[in-house]
């Protein structure tokens, strides 16, 4: 078992697999506009970059398009509607929250995601509860790769950052827990771009599969 006392988790992409839900609202957007649906899972690496790397990959498009911003705000919208229908924890995690839970280490989220958006999804999946923190980009002045949230998330659980372990799937995630003085964890479970060589990001360590961190964490 590794020698740990609080687990900091990135959500999207590493703990929940929202992409699903992500896929759907931009799916509804595009029959509301005469187009044709995605086929497949074309949306999944676009979701490490929030809404605009969702609205920029699907209508081709940059910001400074002038639809963009209406598309945005628009796609958003139908989001929140359906933002728990289909996103799910990845395999293999919802034992190891347990397994913090019985060993009472604490265990939190430290997102890029609004609090908009990430306060329903954590309640609608009973998962507001259970977290000891829960940092969004509201909580903070700056975010990821800035390692602010995870040292406020820190503070609030009482663990020391040296104590913690930061898991995420961007390198930003990484920069962000070694940067606070954390041991990280790169999840190549994530929502990783083709392009990407995750051993370049320098973390700790790298798990490969969601149902591998258990075995990591607590054998």
């Amino acid at each position: 078992m590794l020698d740990f006392k609080g687990l900091l988790f990135d959500l999207d992409g590493t703990l929940l697999d929202t992409a699903p839900d992500f896929i759907l609202a931009i799916n509804k957007q595009l029959k509301r506009h005469g187009r044709e649906p995605l086929v497949g899972d074309a949306v999944r690496t676009s979701v490490t970059h929030g809404s605009i790397g969702i609205i920029e990959s699907v209508y081709n498009i940059k910001q400074d398009h002038p639809d963009f911003e209406l598309l945005k705000q628009e796609f958003l919208e139908l989001y929140l509607s359906n933002i728990s229908e289909k996103t799910r924890l990845f395999d293999g995690l919802r034992q190891v929250l347990d397994s913090c839970d019985q060993r009472n280490i604490p265990w939190g989220i430290v997102t890029n995601k609004p609090l908009k958006y990430t306060a329903p999804l954590m309640a609608d999946l009973g998962l507001d509860k259970q977290s000891a923190t829960t940092i969004c980009p509201d909580h903070v002045a700056n975010p990821k790769p800035d390692p602010e949230a995870l040292i406020l998330a820190c503070t609030q659980i009482n663990i020391a950052p040296n104590d913690c372990l930061y898991v995420g799937d961007h390198i930003r995630d990484i920069q962000a827990g070694k940067s606070a003085g954390m041991r990280t964890i790169a999840a190549e479970w994530g929502y990783i771009e083709e392009f990407e060589d995750i051993t370049q990001w320098q973390a700790d360590m790298i798990v490969h599969k969601s149902t591998d961190l258990h075995s990591l964490l607590f054998s």
